[in-house]
């Protein structure tokens, strides 16, 4: 990874993202386009309510799919997954067809994410078995020292589950995530459920923290190093999936 970045961190608003659906009633916008070239894309989905599609199948990709928003199901090869809540899915590369099909309008996040010589080697040796579909409320609780002590968070995809990327959630009203920057990951954020929450962005020591409202919808990327502080006001939610990417990866490896 050897982009120079010039800012502390980049934000699209949910009600930037475009909606232009196709006759299938499926729509499909890059996310941040350009803004990280370490071999990630991410994708904002919109699908309408009885609408259904079978996304495209990657055979040297992984993907990792998070469900924010609207009642719907998935079909794979193990059967029919009921989302009723914050879901998440990870298809076996191109070995194993799905289709996603919509009771409500639904949003959902698609990241694709590229396998390098080191990532498919690894791959090959160990990885969890695929395809992969989580309820949030299946995914296990974990503590952290830089969460507030009511902040509910759990992991959903651990180290070398599936290559270099790594995913849980946050959920708080009233406190969050206070953290120094951490160097060996990027980070994403999507938005979810009631969000209402500020996000701040820079070096502390530096004293040049930039601070920008969160809301349900928005996604946003820091680039390693910062630090970052995602909290809400009292009787406010902050409720974001953090989708990680190591850059270096000799600590990757340790």
């Amino acid at each position: 990874m050897k982009k120079q970045y010039d800012k502390n961190y980049y934000v699209v608003k949910a009600g930037e993202i475009e909606h232009s659906y196709d006759e299938n009633g499926f729509a499909m916008t890059e996310l941040l386009p350009g803004v990280y070239d370490g071999g990630i894309r991410s994708y904002k989905c919109f699908l309408k309510a009885g609408s259904k599609v079978s996304p495209k199948l990657y055979a040297e990709e992984s993907v990792v799919i998070i469900f924010g928003k609207g009642l719907g199901e998935l079909k794979d090869c193990d059967g029919v997954h009921a989302i009723t809540e914050l879901a998440f899915y990870v298809p076996y590369m191109d070995k194993e067809a799905y289709e996603i099909r919509a009771k409500e309008d639904m949003e959902f996040i698609v990241n694709v994410i590229e396998m390098n010589q080191w990532d498919k080697a690894a791959f090959d040796a160990w990885h969890i078995r695929l395809p992969y579909f989580r309820l949030h409320s299946e995914c296990v609780q974990y503590i952290q020292d830089c969460k507030g002590p009511n902040t509910e968070a759990r992991m959903v995809l651990c180290q070398k589950w599936v290559g270099r990327v790594i995913m849980g959630t946050t959920r708080a009203n009233g406190e969050g995530t206070v953290e120094e920057g951490h160097p060996a990951v990027h980070q994403w954020n999507y938005c979810v459920g009631d969000s209402d929450f500020s996000m701040s962005v820079g070096y502390k020591k530096e004293n040049n923290m930039e601070t920008i409202n969160h809301t349900a919808g928005d996604w946003s990327f820091i680039p390693a190093g910062a630090d970052h502080d995602l909290v809400s006001e009292p009787g406010k939610e902050v409720y974001y999936v953090w989708f990680e990417h190591f850059t270096d990866e000799e600590k990757f490896k340790k």
